[in-house]
Formats: C-alpha cells, structure tokens, sequence
C-alpha cells in the first residue's frame, strides 16, 4: 500500500513539471506562426474560400478529430466519461471545420471505442452526406478502422461504396499533387483498416492503412507526448515528398495506474497548447512535414490554427 502511494506521488510530481514545461514554452516561445492571426469567414466553407483551384491536397493541414464518434457513447455519467472523446456529432464537427474522422467500429457496424459501443456507423454516414449536400467544394479523410479485439464487419468495403460511392476519391497517388477543383465532385477520401479482411488496393474506391500513419504515444504526460510528437514528424519526409497522409495526435490520454481515468480532464492537459505545437514545429524546422493534427474535443480555435497555416502555405507564406 506505501509503495503504491508513493508511486501516485511521483506521478502526480512528474505530471506538475511537464504541464509548467509547456506552460512556460507557451511563456517564452509564443504561439505565432505563419497564418496564426487568420480567422477564416466561414469554418464551414473554409476549404472553398481559401480557394479550390489553388489549394494542393498537400498544402492542407486537417483538422481532425480523434475518436470521432464518441459523443453519445456509453451511459451518462457512468461509463461515458471514460470514453467519450468528442462533444458534438460527426455533423456538427464538420459544420465546425473539422477535415478528417476516426471511426472505429465492431463487428455488427456499431461505432465503438475500446470495450463500449454507440450508434451505428450509418449515422457516421448520414451526418456526412448531410454536410456534403450543403457544401461544394469541402474533402474529407475518412478513416474507418476495426476496433482492436473486433473482427471485420462482413463485406464492409462493398458496403462503404454503397453508401459514398458517388463521393469516393479512388486510390491513386497522384492525389496528393492535384487542388481540390481536380478532384471534385468527389470528396471523400475513405481509408479502410480491417484486422483481418484483405486492405484496399490501388485504383479501388477506398484507400489502404498505409495511406494514413502515425505515431501513436500512449500516455498521460502531456511534455513527453508534445516532445515524442515533435520527434516522430521530424522523422518524415517533408508533405511535397510523401504519398500518404501523416497524422499527428494532440491528446494524452487516461492510463490505468493514475487515479484520473476519464478522458476530458486528462486531454486537457495538452490541448490548449496545439497552436503552441505548430510554433515548436517551426522553431524545429519541421513545420513543412505538418498535415494532420488531430485533438479530443475540437473548438474552433484548433480549426482556425490549422485552417490559418493552410492559408499560409497557399499564400507561400509557409
């Protein structure tokens, strides 16, 4: 019983330090960047009034979100708050900017996350082909992904074309290069992740997992996660060298050892300092391998950040 106790009071000394180090990096460094004073009109025309004949898909930063449909998952105020990851639904998210979602779902076509599971992934579908039927000229990433200790959905790739197929941006690596206007009026990039099912392939409809990666840091430190991120991009190739979308996640997450264990209190350590990330990726040099920056709980002040850079580098400001 001593030792546990005095493991949580290391812990909780250790997690003090690493929020005063980004708090005082925010201090000393600012959070300025090319593109940081920018508001955009509109977040939800925000890809068609920067311009989509000359806004390159590799210009882009998407804002995305993580666990995306998580905002009704489990009970209220018992196992929700250990889940839930997002506010508002997959509509609401796109209404507010956001640019790529991360769906995890089950066998049965359930969203879930982790053990608990929510609505079907046909309101994923429906909120999206409502945000598109009012918008002209917006592109999605949409990354579906088997949920980790889930089999695949039966024949769930011929039933995503069956719902999207007149948006679908077919698998093809030129795709990187082209401005939006090119690739209208199709407008969803959908990445496929099975745990087991044959990926995608070049030419198909939907976009293998190789298309979108990571470096996913598990921990609740909010200094060690912004450092290893910072570490993992520097380790890719600039975003005009690379075909396939790098995705970087502002969030730390609950561990099972800490006494704090739902998802809001322990994300917020990092997510105020997402514009300071952006600056560190500049102070770095690393700034031009930025391309997805993900966060639990999007605002419109993450969305202006990334929507703010975009602009920067259509502008060649950045």
């Amino acid at each position: 019983m001593g030792a546990q106790f005095s493991k949580q009071v290391e812990r909780r000394k250790t997690l003090r330090i690493e929020k005063n180090v980004l708090a005082e990096l925010k201090v000393t460094a600012g959070e300025d960047f090319p593109g940081s004073d920018y508001r955009p009109p509109d977040r939800k025309n925000w890809m068609a009034n920067l311009g989509s004949e000359r806004t390159r898909i590799h210009q882009i930063i998407w804002p995305g979100t993580h666990d995306s449909a998580t905002n009704d998952i489990g009970i209220p105020f018992i196992t929700r708050p250990f889940a839930q990851c997002q506010s508002l639904s997959i509509y609401q998210q796109l209404v507010l900017g956001t640019r790529l979602l991360d769906i995890r779902i089950q066998e049965n076509r359930l969203v879930c996350h982790g053990i608990l599971s929510t609505y079907s992934v046909d309101v994923v579908f429906s909120d999206i082909k409502k945000f598109l039927a009012e918008t002209q000229s917006e592109i999605l990433i949409l990354e579906i992904r088997t949920e980790f200790g889930h089999n695949d959905p039966p024949d769930f790739e011929n039933y995503v074309v069956e719902q999207l197929g007149e948006f679908l941006i077919h698998n093809d690596d030129w795709v990187f290069e082209k401005t939006i206007a090119d690739l209208l009026p199709r407008r969803v990039i959908c990445i496929w992740k099975p745990r087991k099912s044959p990926p995608p392939k070049g030419g198909d409809p939907l976009w293998g997992g190789g298309y979108l990666r990571d470096n996913w840091i598990d921990t609740d430190l909010p200094s060690t996660k912004f450092d290893s991120n910072i570490k993992h991009l520097s380790e890719q190739p600039p975003v005009t060298k690379r075909k396939y979308f790098y995705r970087v996640e502002n969030t730390v997450t609950p561990k099972a050892d800490n006494p704090v264990l739902c998802v809001k209190p322990v994300t917020k350590r990092i997510h105020k300092f997402a514009r300071l990330f952006i600056n560190q990726s500049f102070a770095k040099g690393v700034a031009d391998k930025l391309q997805v920056l993900s966060t639990d709980f999007i605002d419109g002040d993450f969305v202006d950040a990334c929507v703010g850079l975009t602009s920067a580098r259509i502008d060649g400001r950045a």
